[in-house]
């Protein structure tokens, strides 16, 4: 089905930097360099700057980011590390597939990992922890940290969907021993297929990654450890140089969509709010509203692409029986998920488009008094 509003316009948000994107990529078929070559450092090099850390690994998707750093560590059986349940699934496989435990806490108000409920969930086992800073809003980071310096934790961000946020001023990715980016098409700075990034401080964990990344060489003639094939590849770093190019000024603009859709909506649903020393990169531009499904196929059946991020979580997901959770133990996360739904936002958008779908939210609640009065109990509760 072809949309009058997208969820997202790639093609047009490419539009004015294609010449680059095009000279970048015959600089590169012409240099017949094509796997860990000057490009990969470069980008490397300023992703790291970006983020306000040591360095930075280029590494084949956001999924794998996260996995390298565990195996990095030796994280395996019997250890135990705290997440959130509200993530993309890549979160806690990346655990589980060392043969460690995901352990879940709930979620506050900003649909990211709350601090108040971790030390519950501390156990002898537990060796680290992975807040999420979902759509783009940084987790409360500063209270994380002092609970996992206090046990001697190792702090894993998920900056998958958050390239570019800060709180108080630092950048996501700076906060913890580590962080994963995903580069997907569909995340705020983006590769031409699927991409990822570590970010680190430490050195030593820097150069372990590197081979890992490497099919654990440590020259050509050398494997010193079993890993596998995590390379980013040339081409997409030579584009993802462009792209960082035009980085700063896409965010701008994501952002004034996203306080634009807060005065066009707030009357109706639960926009998102941006908390005190925080700067939102709005990955996902997420409502809460009431009705949300039946909301999701007006907007659809009248030509707007409203998506849902993430419909069931994580621990409830088949894969996750074995961990032994059930409906109900995570309530402010399984509220949620009844109420998300995700808008078009993307640096493209028009305010035409954006009034579309502003009209047809305020239309749906209006024409279904019930659906109003549950929704304005929404925004009201929330204030």
């Amino acid at each position: 089905m072809k949309y009058d509003v997208p969820y997202t316009g790639l093609p047009q948000q490419v539009a004015p930097i294609k010449q680059d994107l095009l000279a970048a990529f015959e600089r590169v078929m012409d240099s017949g360099r094509y796997i860990l070559g000057p490009n990969l450092a470069r980008f490397e090099e300023q992703f790291a700057r970006l983020c306000g850390t040591a360095f930075a690994v280029g590494v084949a998707n956001g999924t794998c980011a996260l996995q390298m750093v565990w195996q990095a560590l030796g994280l395996g059986p019997g250890d135990e590390v705290i997440t959130a349940p509200n993530s993309f699934v890549a979160t806690a496989s990346s655990i589980a597939l060392t043969g460690a435990k995901p352990v879940f806490v709930d979620i506050g108000p900003d649909l990211n990992l709350d601090p108040a409920r971790i030390a519950a969930a501390i156990t002898p086992r537990t060796r680290g922890i992975v807040p999420v800073h979902l759509t783009g809003r940084p987790a409360r980071m500063a209270e994380i940290v002092r609970i996992a310096e206090k046990h001697g934790l190792f702090v894993l961000e998920d900056a998958a969907q958050a390239v570019g946020s800060r709180l108080d001023g630092r950048p996501v990715g700076s906060w913890g021993n580590a962080a994963g980016f995903s580069l997907h098409p569909l995340k705020n700075l983006f590769a031409y297929g699927d991409g990822g990034v570590i970010t680190t401080p430490d050195e030593s964990l820097r150069d372990k990654l590197r081979q890992i990344r490497n099919h654990g060489l440590s020259n050509r003639e050398c494997c010193e450890f079993w890993s596998g094939n995590n390379r980013m590849d040339e081409m997409q770093s030579a584009l993802l140089l462009v792209h960082l190019g035009a980085l700063d000024q896409w965010t701008e603009r994501r952002r004034a969509l996203a306080h634009r859709y807060h005065e066009l909506l707030s009357a109706m649903v639960e926009t998102p709010v941006e908390g005190p020393g925080e700067y939102c990169v709005y990955q996902t531009y997420v409502i809460q509203a009431a009705a949300r499904d039946d909301l999701q196929i007006h907007l659809q059946e009248h030509g707007v692409e409203a998506l849902i991020h993430y419909r069931t979580p994580i621990h409830l997901q088949p894969a996750a029986a074995q961990l032994g959770y059930g409906p109900g133990d995570f309530p402010v996360t399984e509220r949620a998920a009844g109420r998300i739904l995700s808008l078009p936002l993307f640096p493209a958008m028009t305010y035409a488009q954006q009034d579309q779908v502003a009209d047809l939210i305020h239309d749906f609640y209006q024409q279904r008094p019930e659906r109003r009065a549950e929704g304005q109990a929404i925004c009201e509760s929330t204030v």
